[in-house]
């Protein structure tokens, strides 16, 4: 199936993926939708007279706009717009907020959470009898300890790509998509970006699908600082990478762009990938589908939460509140902020109302199963040894012995 609506928003959107953070070049400024200022318009909402100061960056200044414009026709609040680098915002937040300064609500992204809650910069927001209308996995990603710090918009992560000419069926295991690709006759069976320093974050679907996930959960779904990739199941996922590697289906050599290319160029019939990269395929018929498993449970990959935040030192909470409960989280804006960055919406009826592109749709049945990138303080602390790690692996290092060695390195640095 050819690109259809996430490439036609791509067209003028750049999409830029670090963890779950993104950024865009250009971004089109379309009208307020109609729907969204006639929502307005029938809101109880009170009136104002605090104004609100509102963080975004490119991508999604124009659905913000248009939210922001519907608000202040409705209730007189003034909103003011700083439109700034999404990767600044995160420290200018931590910086500012404890100073007095900074905006009353800022976008940003769900693993950022933990740091705004040590550094005591963000207030919970109030969802109330609303919160059942978003994926269960996006409030979860904002949840701490019992409280919503966030209200979520999108949600992105990887799924399997395929070139649909050189692989017409979708594998449902790792073996298949191996002997499909294979099958396919191209230089690589599948493009699988490693590079010389690991890449854990598209390797983690493989990895969970051994039952090794990187934090436990407490029943809640909030995460733990208990480590879940240790014992037999994390040495069963690190003897699979030593042999995949032997067998050159994972190679350091593979960076990102290089299995990016490779797939664009079709050499390879898969790619493990996310949205971003549809706006890059060119002519190529492609399908999304979820990632196979490699271990015999679900390759459920990380899911990187987008959503605003109110700050607490702002003097207009309640306002601000307001406006992310009652215009952000219409399904208009919601609709509008997925066709400008093509991170699947977070509110339920938006989603839903996401039908006749099955590039678009795979991805939101990818979303639907992944798991929160872990927002926790110690998050921090693993990346830095976890793929090294595993490129050491894949590099012929004795699996077991080095993957012990990286827990027991994680464990002191969290102080565990």
């Amino acid at each position: 199936m050819r690109r259809s609506i996430l490439v036609a928003a791509a067209a003028s959107v750049a999409l830029i993926l670090s963890g779950c953070g993104g950024a865009a070049e250009e971004t089109p400024t379309p009208d307020a939708p109609a729907e969204t200022t006639e929502a307005a318009e029938e809101t109880d909402a009170p009136e104002s007279d605090g104004a609100l100061k509102i963080w975004t960056d490119e991508n999604r200044e124009a659905g913000v706009r248009a939210a922001a414009d519907a608000f202040t026709a409705a209730t007189g609040t003034a909103v003011t717009i700083e439109v700034k680098n999404f990767d600044d915002i995160r420290a200018d937040l931590v910086a500012q907020v404890p100073t007095g300064e900074g905006p009353d609500i800022t976008v940003g992204a769900h693993d950022w959470l933990g740091e705004f809650i040590t550094n005591g910069v963000v207030a919970p927001v109030e969802l109330g009898d609303r919160a059942g209308e978003f994926n269960e996995n996006a409030i979860n990603a904002f949840n701490w300890e019992g409280q919503v710090y966030g209200l979520p918009y999108g949600i992105e992560s990887i799924a399997l790509i395929r070139n649909t000419d050189l692989a017409p069926d979708a594998p449902s295991t790792y073996e298949e998509m191996l002997t499909m690709g294979a099958a396919a006759g191209t230089e690589f069976p599948v493009g699988l970006q490693v590079g010389d320093e690991g890449d854990p974050y598209h390797m983690y679907p493989f990895q969970n699908s051994f039952g090794a996930p990187v934090f436990e959960q407490a029943e809640d779904g909030s995460y733990t600082s208990t480590l879940g990739m240790g014992g037999e199941n994390g040495h069963a996922f690190a003897e699979w990478l030593q042999a995949q590697g032997a067998a050159g289906n994972l190679d350091t050599a593979i960076s990102g762009d290089i299995a990016k290319q490779q797939f664009i160029d079709g050499n390879a019939p898969f790619i493990i990938s996310g949205p971003w990269l549809i706006q890059d395929v060119g002519d190529l018929n492609v399908a999304v589908s979820e990632i196979p498993s490699a271990g015999g449970q679900p390759a459920a990959p990380f899911s990187g939460v987008h959503g605003f935040y109110v700050s607490a030192q702002s003097q207009n909470a309640l306002v601000a509140n307001d406006f992310l409960l009652n215009y952000i989280g219409t399904e208009a804006i919601q609709t509008q902020l997925f066709e400008l960055g093509n991170r699947i919406p977070a509110l339920t009826a938006s989603a839903d109302a996401i039908t006749g592109d099955p590039v678009a749709e795979g991805f939101a049945a990818a979303a639907a199963t992944a798991q929160p990138m872990p927002s926790i303080p110690e998050m921090g602390e693993v990346w830095a040894f976890w793929g090294v790690t595993q490129a050491q692996i894949i590099d012929g290092a004795d699996p077991v012995p080095a993957w012990d060695k990286m827990i027991s390195d994680i464990e002191a640095a969290i102080g565990q």
